[in-house]
């Protein structure tokens, strides 16, 4: 099969043509890889290559479809998970993750690892490890992250789908910075085993990144429902996730929010794209309204998000010298000081801000009594440049010092810190809400820069509300469809 014939199928679709016989799993996945040799130099979303594991008896839901796994959190038994770091980079994964397994019984056929930043701790893709992820739509540009290298891999033509996780914004943030579509579903119904429970204390999940609705829908019903390891039993929709797709979502009342107080000026087309999405969604029967001030308190819960983020960064940096015995040379200095701010933060603190999680949930309930939808720009900006977030030479040096004295404690009072929490959130202020009250959100791509650059808008529902959001989205792909638009940056 050529690339330009294979790329116009999604993941069903060409799960459907093996299922008929019109083509072998061989030939989709010889196609997929002429397709990455050709590309992946340019964009460097594929980071390792793997033989694909010997496929189920019976098939799947997925038989014979090319697939690519994120190389964090998403274990490959025998292969490293390297999370973006130089300590785990020769540690072989002992067991698969429940999800690998999951999509390995849906007959999928995983040849790669793709790109992350080291231990998936910002919304770029530059790890010093593999190197930076490149935006198929503009390779000067970040693909966004830390799921960069999935998202630029579909978007590339690669794999009509790729596995992806989001513990702030991590399918979401890539899936809007390459034209795709990424939701996060609500919490718990996914599950991370066997070996963690509930990454970053349950507000990270995994999921894909796709080019469909349906794919993503269909992706579901492989990855969601309990597992033995689980630590709930989650309340499973009545009907699969697939049947969502093409059912009338009703009139919906949807707020519109474009304020923020860790971006306060939002970039024009960021305001563009929401208010473009807003007309469309009343031109489908929808209730919109225009919120001017944000229904709950961004900064309270940037702060609470960033407090749980560095702690859980020192227990990552801890876990991987363990594992591999490594000591600070095996790990980035932006990793190293979020680490040092995880361990000078007292335990008090720490559990505050885990409790006021529920603070943050009272608000966005009170909230949802009213609407049914929040609506937001999923970033601020449209993809920034590659290098754009690098520490300055000078504040570098002082990292780097602070670190050697181990004077942690002095670390909040210097500019490092400041400028740490603006380079992380100021251009993806929207999506931490959505990890931090366990609700489901998702990105839309519906809006392109004058530059021809994409950039999404975000929906975040009730608890529960996952298959709600794949049947608007649904309607939304059919009146705006996105599927058919591919980046010229790289040709095919």
């Amino acid at each position: 099969m050529e690339h330009e014939e294979y790329a116009r199928y999604d993941a069903v679709g060409l799960a459907e043509l093996v299922g008929s016989g019109e083509v072998s799993p061989g030939e989709l996945l010889n196609t997929a890889r002429a397709r990455a040799a050709e590309v992946n130099g340019r964009i460097n979303a594929i980071v390792a290559d793997v033989e694909p594991p010997q496929a189920r008896a019976g098939g799947g839901a997925f038989a014979g479809v090319p697939f690519l796994i994120k190389d964090l959190g998403q274990d490959l038994a025998g292969y490293p998970t390297t999370g973006g770091s130089r300590a785990l980079a020769r540690v072989p994964a002992p067991e698969n993750a429940t999800v690998v397994q999951r999509w390995l019984d849906a007959g999928l056929s995983i040849f790669g690892k793709t790109n992350t930043p080291e231990f998936g701790a910002k919304g770029i893709t530059e790890s010093h490890l593999l190197g930076p992820a490149r935006n198929p739509w503009d390779t000067d540009r970040t693909p966004g992250g830390s799921s960069g290298g999935s998202a630029a891999a579909v978007a590339a033509g690669i794999v009509p789908c790729a596995g992806a996780s989001d513990g702030g914004g991590s399918i979401r943030i890539p899936a809007s910075a390459c034209g795709l579509f990424g939701l996060k579903v609500s919490r718990g119904l996914i599950p991370s085993g066997p070996a963690s429970g509930e990454p970053l204390g349950g507000t990270a999940t995994h999921g894909v990144v796709s080019r469909t609705v349906r794919d993503t829908a269909a992706m579901l019903d492989v990855l969601c429902g309990p597992d033995p390891t689980s630590p709930y039993l989650p309340a499973m929709p009545a009907q699969s996730f697939a049947s969502a797709v093409g059912r009338e979502p009703g009139r919906l009342r949807i707020a519109v929010c474009t304020a923020s107080s860790i971006n306060p000026t939002p970039d024009s087309e960021a305001l563009a794209a929401a208010a473009s999405a807003a007309e469309l969604l009343s031109d489908l029967g929808h209730d919109v309204v225009q919120l001017d001030t944000q229904p709950y308190d961004d900064a309270a819960l940037a702060r609470d998000f960033l407090t749980s983020w560095f702690a859980y960064c020192a227990y990552s940096v801890d876990e991987a010298k363990r594992i591999s015995g490594s000591g600070d040379e095996g790990f980035e200095p932006d990793t190293l000081l979020m680490a040092a701010l995880g361990r000078a933060t007292r335990p008090v603190d720490l559990i505050r801000s885990i409790e006021n999680r529920h603070q943050h949930v009272r608000r966005l309930a009170e909230f949802h009594e009213h609407h049914d939808l929040l609506l937001t720009p999923t970033t601020a900006t449209a993809p920034p440049r590659i290098g754009a977030f690098d520490v300055a030479p000078r504040l570098l040096q002082a990292q780097k010092a602070l670190l050697k004295a181990r004077s942690a404690g002095l670390l909040r009072f210097t500019p490092i810190v400041e400028q740490m929490i603006s380079d992380n959130l100021g251009w993806v202020p929207y999506t931490q809400l959505a990890n931090l009250t366990g609700r489901p959100a998702m990105t839309v791509p519906l809006h392109w820069t004058p530059d021809g650059l994409p950039l999404g808008v975000q929906f975040v529902g009730r608890l529960g509300a996952d298959s709600d959001l794949l049947t608007l989205a649904a309607q939304l792909e059919a009146a705006r469809p996105w599927a058919d638009r591919r980046p010229t940056a790289l040709g095919g």
